[in-house]
């Protein structure tokens, strides 16, 4: 019996001692940070902010994979299927969740396929409208749609994606009722909505606050739990007459399920330093990010929580993609 559990713990000490020389060792080739969106976008500058000196730190580069398409569906499955060995990442963030909630096969499981890294960042959404709409606040906003039912447009980047989600959140516990108009991708709704063609649309702070800025469209309320100092003028919904409203789109890392929890450690030590460098905070804080840097365990929990909200949701409006 003594020597079965002396070569018990000697196995346990030799794999323990393998995955820490493992570690050790990684990474020895280039990197691939799989993004859900094309480049150009938020989710696209943030990897590379945060993947240049990530790499740097890891003594290898990050090459950013974009891989739009399908709620997030595209990337998610390449990097389901990749390798578990740390050389391929994944961007998860809130369309994963939701995508998880509008199709009954999405071809992966964002709360069990993946090991949770790091939660990078979030950024929240301004709800804003066109100048010609007839109301200046929340409230306004939420009189005037409920005096003409399904009269008002709001657009989003396309539907089941965070916009549209973001509005069937508010509509949901406001009670308006306003016409789904959406399109592909936030560039050509937020065309029609400085046009007149839609009414109001929850995009990105970051890609609303410059048209708002210059008086192209005008700007309600973030869907933060608290003002941004980018724009401390600008209440958060809550505040403004929708008490408990929040939602934000975010961004974090992932790995395929059985990576080696020794790599997935190294990742988040590395990931959550770059997210302390004075530049890449300064440059993250100027584009509306509210970085974050979580340990594993909590993002893996925020993910859960995430699922459950948006999935309620998702019940409530009746949306589905199948």
């Amino acid at each position: 019996m003594g020597i079965k559990v002396k070569s018990w713990l000697s196995f346990i000490l030799g794999c323990a001692l393998a995955t820490a020389a493992l570690a050790q060792q990684y990474p020895q080739r280039p990197l691939r940070f799989v993004v859900p969106f094309p480049p150009g976008g938020g989710a696209d500058n943030l990897a590379r902010i945060v993947g240049q000196p990530a790499g740097e730190m890891l003594g290898q580069q990050i090459v950013v994979d974009n891989r739009a398409g399908a709620g997030g569906n595209i990337s998610a499955e390449v990097v389901a299927r990749a390798a578990p060995d740390g050389y391929t990442l994944l961007q998860g963030n809130l369309a994963h969740a939701i995508s998880q909630n509008l199709q009954r096969r999405p071809g992966y499981d964002i709360g069990n396929d993946f090991a949770a890294v790091t939660l990078l960042a979030s950024i929240p959404f301004l709800l804003v409208a066109n100048p010609s709409v007839n109301a200046n606040s929340v409230k306004e906003l939420i009189a005037l749609a409920k005096a003409r039912p399904g009269q008002l447009n709001y657009a989003s980047s396309g539907y089941g994606g965070p916009s549209h989600m973001a509005m069937e959140l508010f509509r949901s516990m406001t009670g308006v009722d306003l016409h789904h108009v959406p399109y592909k991708g936030a560039g050509p709704a937020a065309t029609d909505l400085i046009a007149g063609q839609v009414h109001v649309m929850f995009p990105t702070m970051s890609a609303a606050l410059p048209l708002v800025r210059s008086g192209r469209l005008k700007a309600y309320a973030l869907t933060s739990a608290s003002r941004s100092p980018l724009a401390p003028e600008i209440p958060t919904v809550a505040e403004s007459g929708v008490p408990g409203y929040e939602a934000a789109t975010w961004f974090g890392v992932m790995v395929p399920k059985a990576t080696s929890p020794a790599i997935t450690a190294r990742l988040n030590g590395v990931f959550t330093a770059v997210l302390r460098v004075p530049d890449v905070r300064e440059r993250l804080t100027n584009q509306g990010f509210d970085i974050v840097g979580s340990s594993a365990a909590d993002f893996a929990g925020y993910i859960k929580v995430e699922i459950l909200k948006w999935a309620k949701v998702a019940k409530t409006s009746g949306a589905s993609v199948d």
